[in-house]
């Protein structure tokens, strides 16, 4: 949920992901209602009323996501693949019935064969 909701922020489209018009995140972060949004299990984790819960996604805004995280997600994105557990990814495997990973950018090096 932080990285798309940070989207705008590293577009340089907003400083406040809050603010950002087309999003979910003002109603995330307590500062609207949005009866069109269900909170995911995970948000409703964070707290036990609906201010606990926004001063704590809040807070997770200010935490940045590690270019390592950054990374992975994209490389998930990219390739249109599940992003999650390894449980998550052969579930979705499972019934897609096809590969649900992230494979190498690159084709593999094609064996020379040695003549000499």
């Amino acid at each position: 949920m932080r990285y798309i909701d940070l989207n705008p922020v590293r577009a340089r489209m907003t400083d406040n992901p809050a603010r950002f018009p087309w999003s979910s995140c003002a109603a995330l972060c307590g500062e609207r209602d949005d009866p069109l949004l269900t909170l995911h299990p995970t948000q409703h984790a964070l707290g036990t009323t609906n201010r606990e819960r926004g001063d704590a996604y809040r807070l997770l805004l200010t935490q940045s996501i590690n270019d390592n995280d950054l990374a992975t997600i994209r490389a998930h994105l990219q390739q249109q693949r599940a992003y999650g557990r390894d449980d998550f990814r052969a579930m979705v495997e499972a019934k897609a019935q096809r590969f649900a990973g992230v494979r190498p950018a690159h084709r593999p090096r094609r064996k020379t064969i040695d003549c000499g």
